[in-house]
């Protein structure tokens, strides 16, 4: 057994056998038929799940490497954003360097589509694909985390407890990190935080910096370490979360009852949303190196938050939203063609935020409005 083996994603030689327990899982096949055939799957489960079975087999026939499943997967990928966006763009490439890996840390709004789009934008402009971190606790099933590991994600232990575990756990992560960026020179994606910002507040947790620099030697400075790793915050700002009203309803409660017990295939469900949802317009900055001497990580995230809080690209739904919760018209530039806000140009917009509110109390369309208006307010004070 190699170093890493139990984390790491598989390697070419391991894809065919993999694929082919994946494709042969009956628990599999029962969970696309429920998915993508609900009524026939309750009523003849007999009849649908053999023929996703076949399906599945057809699909990934000729499937040998990374690659071939990677291309497969972005052709998936493609499919899916012409029919739910209205397209994606991205910004900031031409500084980095395609034969360079970097760590690059985004804000999370979206458990799949937040590092399926930073390595697809990668993958369109000639890059090298990357690695992603995924939290064992999504992996809820084996078949599950072998899909995750076949395209490319490392597993971040989240479900130890105790300190001692939680810290054994941290230090193999920096150490595979490490490993990735300066042996394997492969990039690597991770969020700036564990869990979505289900209030629109994009804030880079400093203990994700403090675990990146645990291989720190210790003798030298923070700031040539990180140098080493080439960190790059990514901004990714969607105009319209497929998830926004459960978001907001987990926050009310969370506001009115003082607590809120996520369900068992909560994440799951967030996870079809998420991909399946209306997105409207996408788009991606892709920052610079992160370069400096930092006294410390409180430093370093500050310079990650402001990054990514100043190339985030503002959409007329997050200024509609301000509008509407502060009766203030904020001065700031929107959209693609980055031209000063004014409600009256997006009527369309406006009205579809009034849809997505429809029916929700004051209180729950405040906290709904708030997540849309929030990187409005981080904007302005950034820029103040």
């Amino acid at each position: 057994m190699s170093e890493f083996d139990d984390i790491r994603p598989y390697r070419d030689e391991e894809v065919a056998p993999v694929l082919a327990g994946i494709v042969g899982n009956p628990e599999l096949h029962a969970a696309i038929a429920a998915l993508k055939f609900p009524v026939i799957s309750r009523l003849v489960p007999w009849l649908i799940k053999p023929l996703v079975a076949k399906k599945l087999r057809a699909e990934f026939n000729g499937i040998a490497t990374v690659d071939d499943l990677q291309e497969l997967v972005s052709g998936y990928l493609r499919a899916m954003l012409d029919e739910k966006s209205r397209g994606v763009t991205a910004s900031g490439l031409d500084k980095l360097d395609r034969d360079k890996p970097y760590l690059f840390i985004s804000n999370h709004r979206d458990i799949a589509m937040d590092p399926a789009l930073v390595t697809w934008m990668l993958y369109l402009n000639h890059f090298r694909t990357l690695q992603i971190a995924i939290g064992d606790n999504l992996l809820t099933k084996p078949y599950v985390s072998d899909i995750m590991r076949l395209n490319k994600s490392f597993i971040v232990n989240r479900s130890a407890k105790a300190p001692r575990e939680k810290l054994k756990a941290a230090k193999y992560l920096s150490s595979y990190i490490h490993h990735v960026l300066c042996e394997e020179q492969s990039s690597l994606w991770i969020a700036q935080r564990e869990g979505r910002a289900k209030d629109g507040r994009d804030k880079t947790n400093s203990a994700v910096v403090s675990m990146i620099a645990l291989s720190k030697p210790k003798q030298q400075p923070l700031g040539d370490y990180l140098a080493e790793l080439n960190i790059v915050p990514v901004s990714i700002s969607y105009e319209w979360d497929p998830c926004d009203l459960a978001k907001s309803r987990e926050l009310y409660l969370l506001k009115t009852e003082g607590s809120y017990q996520k369900g068992e295939q909560e994440d799951i469900a967030s996870i079809a949303a998420g991909i399946n949802g209306f997105k409207g317009r996408i788009h991606l900055t892709y920052g610079d190196v992160i370069k400096g001497e930092f006294k410390g990580t409180d430093e370093v995230a500050a310079e990650i938050d402001r990054q990514i809080l100043s190339n985030y690209r503002l959409h007329p739904s997050n200024c509609l939203a301000y509008q509407q919760l502060t009766g203030l018209v904020p001065k700031v530039k929107v959209g693609e063609a980055q031209v000063a806000f004014n409600a009256d140009d997006y009527p369309a917009e406006a009205a579809e935020l009034k849809r997505r509110i429809q029916g929700l109390n004051d209180e729950q369309r405040d906290i709904f409005l708030a997540s849309y208006a929030n990187p409005v307010s981080a904007h302005l004070d950034i820029n103040r």
